[in-house]
């Protein structure tokens, strides 16, 4: 009926994963309807990409919300079919144009690639973090009304950014850093503790990865680097500060 193999089942029993709530007399596992509800929704974050251990960590967790896990489920794969559905119509368009001999506008020949694709890529890079399962185990937990909540906060924090750049503030001034100090409070916040080191790190990695700069340079050209810059500044600033903070008087 699931599609799981017995092997597989025997597994996810062995590590604790899915063990089944009693044993027939010839010692058959015997599934319970909280069992199948628990395995659907192993199965839905394996489909979305998440390691065994990762859905374990958040399944077993006693703040585990499973109505706020089905509604997170749900929103990615949303995501994933809208992302997969214009990758369709690029696929279309380009079996249309070898067709016909045509060629495809340079603008439309990229439609439908979505930076939301590296997923596996971040979790590969920092899957092992405590940032990442700190992340992890706090988004699962998020409502729908907690998701607009935090894409409106951000859509606020980029939108400053982007105000400062354009009124030509500096981003080692004081407007830059305090939306910059206000996107690592949102990250801590909402995800996981994001020190000014790792802060910096994060405007690094933005400036220099096309992918992720492309996510700032959209809303404005070179708000990558500004926001690089501004992300810095921010972070030498705070690291002063809390130095000062430990001196003795």
């Amino acid at each position: 009926m699931t599609g799981v193999t017995v092997r597989t089942l025997h597994h996810y029993d062995e590590i604790g994963l899915l063990a089944p709530s009693g044993r027939s007399e010839a010692g058959y596992r015997l599934y319970a309807y909280a069992d199948l509800a628990r395995l659907q929704e192993i199965l839905v974050w394996r489909a979305l990409g998440f390691s065994l251990g990762e859905i374990q960590a958040l399944l077993d967790d006693p703040a585990y919300d499973r109505i706020g896990a089905l509604r997170r489920q749900r929103e990615l794969v949303q995501r994933e079919s809208e992302r997969l559905g214009g990758l369709c119509n690029a696929l279309d368009s380009a079996i249309e144009a070898e067709e016909k001999g045509t060629t495809m506008q340079e603008s439309a020949m990229f439609d439908g690639f979505d930076p939301a694709a590296y997923e596996d890529e971040v979790r590969e890079r920092w899957g092992d973090t405590d940032a990442y399962r700190e992340s992890t185990r706090r988004a699962a937990s998020y409502r729908d009304a907690e998701w607009q909540a935090i894409r409106a906060e951000w859509d606020e924090i980029v939108a400053e950014l982007a105000a400062a750049q354009a009124a030509g503030a500096p981003a080692d001034g004081a407007r830059a850093m305090a939306a910059a100090e206000r996107h690592r409070q949102h990250i801590s916040r909402w995800f996981y503790d994001c020190p000014p080191a790792m802060h910096r790190g994060l405007g690094t990695m933005s400036a220099a990865d096309p992918r992720f700069a492309s996510n700032y340079d959209k809303v404005a050209p070179g708000l990558s680097a500004y926001v690089r810059d501004a992300f810095s500044a921010n972070a030498e600033a705070q690291g002063a500060a809390r130095s000062g903070a430990s001196s003795p008087q």
